[in-house]
This record gives C-alpha cells, sequence and structure tokens, in this order.
C-alpha cells in the first residue's frame, strides 16, 4: 500500500482449550517458531513470543493489510494443525475462542518484550486469571466474565 504508514504494536494473548497445559516446554520453540513464521509470512513483525503451557503471548508489529482478526484466525487455525501431526501430541489440542489484543506504543517495545520472555518467572507470582483480568483493567476494557477464558488454576 502506497503512501500508508502505520506504527501498530500489539499483544496478543491466544489461550489452549480449556487451560490444559497442552504446549510442553520442551516443544514450545517449535511451536513458537513455526507461529511466527506465520505471522512473518503475512508480513508482520514478530517483536516477542512465549508463554506457558496453557497460554500465549505474541507481540507483533501489525501490519495494515491484514485485519487483526484474520490473522489471529488464521494463526490459531494452521497451528491447530500443526500441532496435533506431532507425535508428542498425545492429547486431541485446540485453541479456547476468541483472544485477547493490547496495543501499546513505541516507548514500551522493551517493557512489553522483557514482559513477555520472563513468562516462566512472572507466573511463579501471578495466576493467569490475575495477569488477564489485570490486562482488562489496565486498558479500561469492559467485560462480561461469562465471555472470558476459561479460568482453571492448578
Amino acid at each position: 500500500m502506497a503512501n500508508t504508514y502505520t506504527q501498530l504494536y500489539i499483544q496478543l494473548v491466544l489461550v489452549v482449550k480449556g487451560r490444559q497445559n497442552l504446549i510442553p516446554k520442551r516443544h514450545k520453540a517449535e511451536v513458537y517458531k513455526y507461529m511466527s513464521a506465520l505471522i512473518q509470512k503475512r508480513k508482520h513483525k514478530v517483536i516477542s513470543i512465549n508463554g506457558m503451557p496453557d497460554h500465549v503471548h505474541i507481540f507483533i508489529g501489525l501490519h495494515p493489510a491484514q485485519s487483526l482478526s484474520k490473522l489471529v484466525e488464521e494463526v490459531k487455525t494452521a497451528t491447530t494443525k500443526f500441532i496435533k501431526k506431532q507425535p508428542w501430541m498425545l492429547s486431541d489440542f485446540a485453541w479456547q475462542i476468541g483472544f485477547g489484543a493490547f496495543s501499546y506504543s513505541r516507548s514500551h517495545i522493551d517493557a512489553v518484550y522483557k514482559y513477555i520472555q520472563n513468562q516462566v518467572e512472572h507466573h511463579r507470582q501471578k495466576s493467569f486469571r490475575d495477569e488477564y483480568l489485570a490486562f482488562l483493567e489496565k486498558f479500561e476494557e469492559e467485560y462480561d466474565e461469562q465471555y472470558l477464558f476459561d479460568f482453571i488454576d492448578y
């Protein structure tokens, strides 16, 4: 798109259906590499990707040629197929319906990057439920609890 200039930084949160721990620690780099390639193929910039066995944070520079919803739909569909084909996947894999998306300014890139890279340590202190509700409150997002992700604390 000629004469189109954007600066759109988005943190996505994708959650495994039922909050099952289905992304094994020893295979998460493989899954994240696959997700990153999908996103980059669609002209978006992956700044950071990391998470836990039950959810993934992806920080991107969004390209304006594709809607965020379409990107997430394509990433979830393709990664579901990819994960289901893996010999280490012993049960059925699916993402929960919906996603979280939170925008940031350029000045926040370093902090968001560090936050995502530090997920394991972060979740020693805070549950996913508390983390996600904090995002909604921080961004002053109105929500209906019946439509939030399944929050299962192990």
